[in-house]
This record gives structure tokens, sequence and C-alpha cells, in this order.
């Protein structure tokens, strides 16, 4: 599919890598590539064979298949040469072994693997090759374990910055949510491992997730929650779908008939497997009927499941058919041929924790990180006469490839970002390592982690005055100061939503005391969601944002810290000034009781902020650089266009600075008299480009006319509204450089 380098020597590469003074230039010249990312068919050419298998079955062997027999596998039919489906969580690379009937790790010594960093860290890199070899190498290391099935990515919307599950989630924007998770798919099956896209759908809270009723009206349902999935399905061929826990318009949504089967297999095509997410599932008959083929759960004993005991009485009794049972059966079979667990043929293999993956998460690392500020050019940090550098907080050093609620990787290599800083710098210089704050929670209240609750971790957010002497006394002897604030992975967690955006455990004060110890202080927020960083973006002369980045996340940071990468991630979503600005929280539906109602329609995330003209602290798209690019000679191939044409816009990237970079050419439609209601922009085509200092790059993006469409209710269809639209190019959603007006006949 794309391109491979070839390891001659992974150490040597690695070694290279770490220790290149010129790694930026060698990053930033590297060309990005565009091309399209397509998926491989389920293949029916095994049906002959199948069905003369289902033909041998006894109804338990084929019922045992239906749901889950250990915690991360169904049954397989040993005398028949079936296999287990083997499944692995997770969205940050393959978790530790489980044991097989309880969450206890199982105890090995050779399952540790790659972290890599998280979805929220990936969208920021907006590059598709990013995403493919995201895919590629996490397959690799499923291989090696021996696995059929990940249980990633997760594309849902970011509808609040509250959310657990944020960092994990991908983007507010459908289109790159679609553009980023497709390569990854694709990757992913390219090494003959399944992908089960989650969380089938419109879940996009953890308050309450086990029984909240989501109504989206039906156009905001197909424009904002439906594309990436779709996506998913029509052009990355995922082979499987993880229902959600979540109901959808009164329905749970593993036993949906609207979702399952009229949208994802009647209009998608989806020809893979549903599987539920773990204990999702209500029904015995009627989820079997409406769509799913797999029940996964843990709070019983497997026999007591709904597609198992249950299910061989309800064959029994006349209620479910076994042609039915057959039917989801095959399903399964179909997949297991597809990914070669059966029939033969060479299957891909695998490698695990290798230093060629540590380099593939080292190189998404230094992609995803975000300059937000930086006055002065107070970064990259100029080393000349620095003979001592203060690295204040918690975050420093804390690790969080194991953290929180949910899927955590046993890892061997997590690089803080103090460790970073130690392998980066020269041994002249003197770092004074102070904690400043301590990660503190309030037991009483915290609504204990992994309980479904509005309330989320609840922080103790005194200072101790210890701490902030030691981290203030650090910061007046250095000659620099650099802050490592934010949050982690056991604030930021499945199964329970944040109760607000204020940075925790008293950091807001912390900072402001160290940049009156030492104005020459850096700040670097670790975090996967929008936090209230109104007076630390203010106070500061340079922000960086960082993610929950991988194995090589501290080397990646290091690495924009002292020059040697020059950052151009991106937000995939907007910063607000206030929670009360973002839309669900302006319109109050978050987070609902039993029932939340979707009352900003379409308008989700940057949307809304540009439609009704409120100001974000940081806009989506937004990101700088150490070099400064002019954009020019911006046009379209032509001035009018068929609906079935692509519109090619093209303009010129110019590195008007003295450094290599990366620059994300960004373009935004919109349609002034439009007769229906829209936002005031939408993405609809972006392209990373690498631009050497003083050079030029001629970047062309192409949309598609159907990429213009609009979701029309009352025809059922997707219809391009004829006449004027404006196309917005720029490199942020708020810093746009060329209007285009092009016809649409």
């Amino acid at each position: 599919m794309k391109n491979k380098m070839i390891f001659l020597s992974s150490a040597l590469v690695f070694a290279f890598l770490t220790s290149c003074k010129n790694d930026a230039q060698t990053l930033a010249s590297n060309s990005v590539q565009t091309e399209e990312y397509v998926g491989k068919e389920i293949s029916t050419d095994h049906d002959a064979e199948i069905d003369k298998l289902i033909a041998q079955m006894t109804l338990e062997e084929k019922i045992g298949m239906l749901h889950g027999n250990s915690m991360f596998a169904n049954a397989g039919v040993k005398r028949l040469g079936i296999p287990e489906l083997k499944m692995a969580d997770g969205p940050l690379g393959v978790r530790e072994e489980i044991s097989r009937d309880n969450w206890a790790p199982a105890g090995w010594t050779n399952d540790f693997a790659t972290y890599y960093p998280a979805g929220g860290a990936l969208a920021a890199t907006w590059n598709a090759e990013m995403a493919h070899t995201f895919g590629t190498s996490l397959g690799e290391e499923l291989r090696a374990r021996d696995k059929d099935m990940l249980l990633s990515p997760a594309i849902n919307m970011v509808r609040t910055p509250l959310g657990g599950r944020t960092y994990e989630y991908m983007s507010e924007d459908p289109f790159l949510n679609k553009k980023i998770a497709v390569p990854l798919i694709v990757g992913l099956q390219e090494k003959d491992v399944m992908a089960c896209v989650k969380h089938y759908a419109a879940n996009n809270q953890e308050t309450n997730r086990d029984f909240v009723d989501v109504q989206i009206d039906e156009r905001a349902l197909r424009e904002i929650y439906l594309p990436a999935f779709e996506a998913s399905v029509k052009e990355a061929k995922a082979y499987s779908i993880m229902g959600a826990y979540n109901k959808f318009r009164g329905e749970y949504l593993c036993e949906n008939d609207y979702m399952l089967n009229k949208i994802l297999r009647d209009e998608w095509g989806f020809k893979g497997v549903v599987v539920s997410d773990w204990a999702a599932v209500h029904s015995t008959a009627k989820s079997l009927k409406n769509g799913l083929d797999i029940e996964m759960g843990t709070p019983k004993p497997f026999n007591e499941f709904f597609l198992a005991d249950k299910l061989i009485a309800a064959v029994k009794s006349g209620e479910v058919s076994e042609k039915e049972i057959d039917l989801h059966v095959k399903r399964i079979l179909r997949v297991l041929f597809q990914v070669k667990a059966m029939g033969g043929g060479e299957r891909a293999k695998g490698s695990i924790a290798t230093e060629a993956h540590y380099q593939d998460a080292y190189k998404i690392a230094a992609e995803a990180i975000v300059l937000l500020k930086n006055e002065n050019n107070a970064l990259p940090l100029k080393l000349d006469g620095v003979k001592s550098i203060a690295v204040i907080g918690n975050n420093a050093t804390k690790k969080n490839a194991l953290g929180g609620f949910g899927a955590g990787v046993k890892t061997k290599r997590e690089v803080t970002p103090l460790d970073g800083l130690k392998n980066r710098l020269p041994s002249s210089v003197k770092i004074n390592y102070a904690e400043g704050y301590l990660e503190r929670y309030d037991k009483k209240n915290r609504g204990n982690l992994g309980n479904i609750t509005a309330n989320g971790p609840v922080t103790i957010d005194q200072l101790d005055p210890a701490k902030v002497q030691e981290a203030v006394e650090a910061a007046k002897n250095s000659d620099v100061a650099i802050v490592f604030a934010g949050s982690n992975r056991d604030y930021e967690t499945e199964a329970s939503d944040r109760r607000d955006l204020h940075l925790p455990f008293g950091q807001e004060e912390l900072i402001k005391k160290v940049i009156e110890a030492n104005p020459k202080t850096i700040v670097v927020i670790v975090a996967g969601a929008p936090f209230d960083i109104n007076e630390v973006s203010k106070k500061s002369s340079a922000l960086v944002w960082s993610w929950f980045n991988g194995s090589e996340g501290g080397n990646a940071l290091a690495d924009v810290i002292l020059g040697k990468v020059n950052p151009s991630g991106k937000l995939p979503w907007t910063m607000p000034v206030a929670l009360k600005d973002s839309p669900a929280h302006a319109t109050n539906s978050f987070p609902g009781d039993k029932t939340v109602n979707y009352a900003e329609g379409i308008l989700i995330g940057y949307r809304w902020f540009d439609t009704k003209n409120v100001a974000p602290l940081y806009p989506f798209g937004y990101g700088l650089s150490y070099t400064t690019f002019a954009f020019g000679n911006a046009k379209s191939n032509k001035d009018s266009y068929a609906q079935n044409d692509v519109i090619e816009v093209s303009v010129e990237v110019k590195n008007t600075g003295k450094t290599d970079g990366k620059e994300v050419v960004q373009l935004y439609a919109s349609k002034s008299d439009s007769k229906i209601a829209r936002a005031a922009q939408e993405l609809k085509g972006f392209k990373k480009v690498a631009v050497k200092a003083g050079g030029s790059e001629k970047v062309t993006i192409k949309i598609p006319v159907k990429e213009l469409a609009y979701y029309d209710v009352a025809s059922k269809k997707w219809t391009v509204e004829p006449g004027k639209y404006t196309l917005n190019i720029g490199n942020s959603s708020r810093n746009l450089k060329f209007k285009i007006d092009v016809t649409i006949k």
C-alpha cells in the first residue's frame, strides 16, 4: 500500500534517529503521502467450504461461536478445525494478556507491547500516512500475540470537552475523523487482523452510558455521527463493528434494527461481524434478529449470556430458527477465513515491542505535538549560556500507558518528559527537578474510578507548601524553567466524564508562582482533552500541547522543545474559553438524565463557534511552527462543476522562515445563500506538506462535489444544492487566507 522503509538494522536506525542533530530537518523533508487508502472486501470464495462446516456442527457448537467463551474470545470447534476468534484491546496498543475467566492479568512475561499515541494525538498529526503507519505497526504487534481482532479504533465524535474518552476518540469533525480512521483500518487489516470499529454509534458520553437514550435528528445523525463509520465500512472495508452501550431512539444499540440492519447492512453493505461492547446485550431473539453476531461481556458465567444457554432454549422452543443461527455463524467463519485464521494461506508475520515499532510511535508523537503560543521565539530552547533547567511538575515523571479504567498497555518503554530531556540535553546542563504538585484524589467523593458517574474522579486541589517552595527555588536557581502540567489517564478515563474544565491538583496556582520566580518559563500541557488554560495561556510566553503520546512521547517532546523537531500538530477539536461556550453545554443538553437530546443538531464543535460567532481560546485546526508559511496563487481548476465532478484546488505554500517545516493546508466550504440551515463552514479537504526553508511546494486538494452534499431528510437522500459555494483556504478554521468561489450546476 505504501513504500516501506527497509530496516537493515533497526537498532542502528534508532541510534541514528535519537542522536542525529538534524532529525527535524530529516523528518521535515520527508514528503507527506497523499494516496487514498482502500480496504479489501470480505471474500465469499470460501462459502462452499463454510456451508459444509456449518452442516457438520451441532446447535451447541454453533451457538458457542456467538458468545464469549473467555474474556476475549468466542468458542471454536476443535474437531472441525475452527479456531476461537481471539480479540485484544485496544486503542493504545495490544493489551496485556488477561486471565480467561476474569480481569486479573494472566501473568505472562512475553506480553509487553509498544505503547502508541492515543487517538487524539493521531488526529492531531492531520496526516493519513501516520494513521496508516499506526495501523500496520499495531497489526504486526497483534499478529505477534496471535490475535485475530483489535477492539479499535474508537471513532466517536468529540461532542463535549468533558468526555472521559476524548483522549481516545479522534475529533469533533466527521471529515477529519474518517480521513484518519480509514488508513488506520486499512493498515491494520493488511496485517491479517480485523479492526473492530467502535462504538457504533452516538456513544459520546460516559455518564449513564449503560442506559442513556440518545435522541439525534436524522440530518445530524447522517452528517455528523455516521460519516466516519460509513467510510470505515465502504472505503476501509472494516471486518467488524462494535455495538455501543447506549440506546438510540429508545432501542439499545446492540439490538437496534435501524442502525444494525437498515443502515449498516442494507444501506452500506456491511459484510462483517457485529460484536457487542462488554455486557451491552439486553435480549436474546431480538438482538440476534436485529443484527448482533457475537455477545461479549464479563459480569456472569459465559453460559448465562443472552446468546448462550438462553439462545439454545429459544431455538428449541421455535422462537429462533436454526437458519438464523447459521447466518451469524457464516459471517464469523467468513472473517476468520478473511484474516487467514482458517483455510491455509500465508498469514502476515508479527513482531512486537521492536525498535522499528518504537520509531513508528516516535514519528506519530513528533507530528502530534501542537505549539499553541511562542512569544519572542522562546522556543525552540536555545542552550547558549544555559547551565541549568528547572523541570517542574508531576507530569514530568507520570506514566500513562496503564492508567485509568480501560485498555492500557504493559510496556517496557515509556519515556517520560523528564527522561526525554535527560536523553537529549548535553551533560553540561544541570536539571533541577521538583514535583511541584501532588496527584491526589478525594476518595470519599471521587465517585469510584470506573463507576458511571457525571462526577468523575474528584481531585484535591490544595498545593503542598513544601512542594511549591521546592519548585519555586528550582525555578529561581535555574536559567530556564519548564512546567509539565495538565492531566493523566487516571483523571481522563473511560467510565466517567469530568466535572469541569479546571486544571486539577492546584496546577494553575503553581504555574503562576513558577512564572513569577522565573519569567523564562515554558509550559507544556500533557492531556487528551480541552482544559481551561486561559490564565496559563496569558501568563506564559511559550505553551506546548502534548498528548498521552506513547512509548517515545518524552523523546518526541524533548526534540520539539530543543528544536530537533519542528512542531506540526494541529488541534483536532476546539479549545473553548469556557465550558458554556461549547455547543452541548450552551444548549444545556449534556449529560441528560435517562434521555439526552442533541439540541445543537449539526452545529458540533467549530461549526457552533463559527456559526454563532463565539470566540474560542484556540480554534479547531490551530497549531504554530518554528518557521513561517505564506500561501499564494490559490485557484480552482474550473469555475463551475457538475454533480459528478471533482473540484481541484491548488495553492503554493512557501516556507518564509529559516527552518524546514510542515504545514497543513485546510479547506473549508461554505454556502451563504443556502435554502437550508447550514454551519458557517465545514472542513472538506486538507493536506500536510513538508517545505524546506526558503522553498515552496504546490499543494493540490481534490474534493468530490458529492462531499458538499447535505442529507435531505424528506427524500432520504444526500443532495448537492446547486449554486455558488465559497472555498476558504487557510491553516486553521479561524485563519483563512483565500476565498475561491465556484458554482455547482
